[in-house]
Parts: structure tokens; sequence; C-alpha cells
């Protein structure tokens, strides 16, 4: 305001010494005067002029580099362009920071929806979209409510009570494949609310296989305890005689292998999850592990028939010559597993053909086909699962314990190696071990290490051990 006031009274003395001009040269004249109030005349008009150009900037066109560029009002357009280029600035690092938010919130693994006073939505990640099974391009400011048609969802948005969240099916559930969403909803703001969703299908399944583990090892031990408890008090209460007695004594020591089963195969399986997978360094002679195989199918099927007999027809057919990487005693117990369930659920007289092959891509193929009742295709991708039984009356005839195939599973898990059943009512199952090529190593390749490390430890005088051979 100073400069308007020196630059008005500037004007004011250039009219005045105008004035004084001409009134020296026409004394009876009112120059002065008049000259005072030209110069005010121009100053205001110029001001105004300055003034309009600011206003018609500021209505106009804000962006340009237009307005006045000199005086006050020149002062008052640069502070604003200043003030502007602030704001813009500003307003550039909010947005970045909103479509980080926003891109933070899309790569979320949980769904997000942003609902409005009305319950529509504004906005929602991919997540919520697949959730809900939402177009939002379409669906964007339609209701909830009407997208969402699930009863307990309807009733817990009309309830208004969010202080926990609620269970419902997700869009893609069905019977086989259950989908289970934990929804909640947090208000904010005015009125609106956040809407989160999260997947815990995986949750709810490893709940119900921990209650279920919990009350089949119950049941499991139960029994045989029961079978126990029940001869110990006969053998305490009645006078039996020495037959009788024998006889009894039998039941109760089956009845404790099969306790004893039941621990030692919880226990593998408590070893297996708790243990590092084996490495590359061990190896399995694969002849080895078939020899072990035909002797201990053998015994199972002369103890499950009369004694010195064998009522199964087996093939053992073993058509590599090398090794395993990878622990024998884990090898050993998956394959045998599934040679004794072969043996178990094979009528008499029925054919049990065990093969092991290298492919042609390297990997190591071991079959057992047995030619048992078959299993229905229901069953077949639950058989690995714990204590899955598709007969629970028939396995407890024949000594199982439920867990054979889930070690079967983890034991591959380990090795990386993959398990395929194929099965067909009335005609038998074939349940495959596939081996990677990584895990393969051929008998020269294992002769071939162990004369470089002889050589290798070898006395400077000694012969090699290709010398010798020769």
């Amino acid at each position: 305001m100073l400069g308007r006031f020196i630059i008005f009274l500037g004007y004011l003395s250039l009219g005045g010494l105008m004035g004084a001009w001409v009134a020296s040269v026409w004394p009876e004249s009112h120059a002065l005067a008049i000259s005072l109030v030209l110069a005010a005349s121009v100053w205001l008009l110029l001001d105004n002029v300055r003034a309009g150009q600011l206003l018609s900037w500021l209505r106009l066109d804000i962006s340009s580099e237009g307005g006045p560029k000199s005086g006050v009002w020149g002062d008052i357009a640069m502070r604003v362009r200043r003030m502007l280029r602030e704001r813009e600035r500003q307003a550039v690092d909010s947005q970045s920071r909103l479509q980080e938010f926003l891109s933070a919130m899309q790569a979320s693994p949980n769904g997000v929806m942003l609902l409005d006073g009305e319950a529509r939505i504004e906005w929602g990640n991919q997540t919520s979209a697949l959730h809900f099974g939402l177009d939002l391009q379409r669906d964007l400011m339609q209701t909830i409510g009407n997208l969402v048609r699930d009863p307990g969802f309807a009733i817990y948005l009309a309830k208004g009570d969010f202080g926990s969240s609620m269970t419902m099916p997700g869009r893609d559930s069905t019977p086989s494949r259950p989908v289970t969403l934990s929804v909640q909803l947090h208000p904010y703001g005015d009125g609106r609310k956040l809407l989160l969703s999260r997947d815990i299908t995986a949750l709810d399944q490893a709940e119900a296989m921990r209650r279920d583990f919990v009350a089949n090892v119950s049941h499991e031990i139960r029994t045989p305890l029961t079978v126990l408890a029940g001869f110990v008090e006969t053998l305490q209460t009645l006078n039996l005689d020495e037959s009788e007695r024998h006889q009894y004594l039998a039941l109760m020591a089956q009845q404790a292998e099969r306790m004893q089963t039941l621990v030692s195969d919880l226990l593998t399986l408590s070893r297996l999850e708790g243990s590092p997978p084996p490495g590359l360094e061990a190896l399995a002679a694969v002849p080895v592990l078939m020899r072990q195989l035909e002797a201990d199918a053998r015994a199972l099927s002369q103890v499950m028939g009369e004694v010195g007999d064998t009522d199964h027809q087996f093939v053992f057919d073993c058509a590599f010559d090398g090794h395993l990487a990878g622990a024998a005693r884990e090898l050993l117990s998956a394959m045998g597993n599934l040679i004794s369930n072969a043996v178990r659920y094979t009528p008499p007289g029925g054919q049990i053909t065990v093969t092991i092959r290298q492919r042609a891509d390297g990997c190591l193929v071991f079959s057992v086909h047995d030619t048992g009742p078959g299993i229905a295709a229901e069953h077949l991708g639950r058989l690995t699962e714990r204590f899955y039984r598709v007969d629970r009356s028939r396995s407890r005839e024949t000594g199982g314990t439920g867990l054979g195939l889930a070690i079967v599973k983890h034991v591959a898990q380990r090795h990386g190696a993959t398990l395929t059943i194929e099965s067909t009512l009335g005609k038998g199952s074939v349940f495959t071990l596939t081996f990677p090529a990584s895990r393969v190593v051929s008998s020269q390749a294992v002769a071939d290490v162990r004369t470089a490390k002889e050589n290798l430890f070898a006395p400077p005088d000694a012969p090699s051990s290709a010398a010798i051979a020769r």
C-alpha cells in the first residue's frame, strides 16, 4: 500500500509542476487545480486497468502467465501464481500418495471395499471383486446388499452391529470345493463403511482336520484299550483253563500290537513334518530296496493267510540297477506302505505287481498294481488324509491304521516325488511314485565317484583301482 501511495504522490507532483508552469504563463487560469485533478484521474485510470487485468486473469485463465506484470497488482498476481503453483504441487503429491495407497490396497491379499453412507460401492480392490463375484467397473455405485445376496450377510448389514466378523460362503463355493469368507464392516467418516473380506478356507480346513485328527486318534486308541480292559477283567475274575487263557492273551497281544503300530505311525509322521528334507548326499540302492520290499510283502501275505502259505501272486520287476538320492528308511517306509495296502486289500489269490523303471526323461517310476476291489472315484482325492478310510470296518479287519498313505504323501513331498492313484471298481488300483531325475543316480556314476575317492585318498605308491582291475 505504501508503494501505491508513493506512486499516487508522484502523479500529483508531476501534475502540480505542469499546473505551475501553465499558471506562470496564464496567471488568471486555474491550471494548477486542473492539473492535479487530471494527474489523479490518470493514476486512477491506470490503476483500474491493472486491477481489471488481474480480475480478468483470475476469472478466465488463471493457469496462464497473464495478468499485470508491475505495480501492486502485478505483485498480487505474482503471489497468486506462487500460491497456485504450491497448491498444484500439493495436489500432485496428494494424488500420488492416494494412488500409492490405492495400489497398496489393490495388492492386499484380503478384500477391501469402500461403501458410502447408503452402502453403495465407491471403490474396491480386485480381491474383493473375486470374493463376492463382482465387476467393479459395472457395479460401481451399486448397493452392496443388492449384489451380495447371502442371507447371513443381509442380516449382518441390516443389523448394524459390526463389532465382530461373520462368515459366509464365497461366490465360487461348491459342495466339493467349499470356499469360506470372513467378512467385517468398519464404520468411518460420515456414515461410510470399510468392508474387509478374507478367505479362511484353508484355516477352516486345517481346523476341521485338527478336530478330525484328535477324534480319530482318540477313537483308534480307545477301541483296543476297551478290548484290553475287557480281557484283563476277564482274566482277573474268571477261572479259565490254559487254552482259554492262551486265546485271550493272544487277542490282547494283537490289540497291543495295533496300538503300538498306531503310535509308531504317528511318530513317523511327526518326524517327517519336523525334520528338513533329505539332501542328495545319501544314496539308497534300488535293487536292495526291492529285495527288502519283496521279503516284507511275502511275509505279510503269509501272516494274513495260513502259516507257511502265500495267498497272493507277486511279481517284482526291478528294471533299474542304480540308486535314489534320499533317506533309505523313508523310501522303504513309503514304498512298503503302498505294497502293504495292496496285500491287505487284495483278496486271496489276487496278483500284486511291483515295478520300478527309469523313464526316457530320467525320472524313476515306482508302481504297485493290485487286482483288489478298486476304489470309487469320489474317494481318490482324500485317500492321503490322515485316518481317511473308504471302508472303516474292512480297514480294522485288515489291521490298517489309516496313516499309511499320509506317510507316503509326506515322504514323496520330501523327495520331490509325486504320488498318483488310478483305480477302477472291481478291477484293482495302481499307486505310482515318480521321483525326479535329479534324485536318480546310475550305478556307473556311483562307481566312478567311489573310484575317484579311493584314488584321492590312496598312498602315493599304491596302485589305482583301475590298475588293480587290469
